[in-house]
C-alpha cells in the first residue's frame, strides 16, 4: 500500500532520516518532501497497518496529519 501523510515538525535533514528510519524499522520505506510537509509511504497491509506507521513518525516528535 502506499499512502501520504502531512507531517508537521520536519524542517531538516535530521528529520528527513529520523523519519525514514522509523518508517523502515516497522517494515516500510519512506519519501520525504521537506519543502510540503509530507512523507510518502509504501508498506505492505498485510505486515503493518498505516495507524502503526503514523505512530512510528509520531514516536519521533512530529504530528502526523
Amino acid at each position: 500500500m502506499q499512502a501520504t501523510l502531512q507531517v508537521k515538525g520536519m524542517s531538516c535533514q535530521h528529520c528527513v532520516n529520523s523519519v525514514e528510519k522509523a518508517v523502515k524499522e516497522v517494515g516500510g520505506s519512506a519519501q520525504v518532501d521537506l519543502k510540503n510537509g509530507s512523507v510518502t509511504v509504501q508498506f505492505d497491509e498485510s505486515a503493518v497497518t498505516l495507524d502503526t506507521v503514523k505512530q512510528a513518525i509520531e514516536d519521533q516528535g512530529y504530528d502526523v496529519a
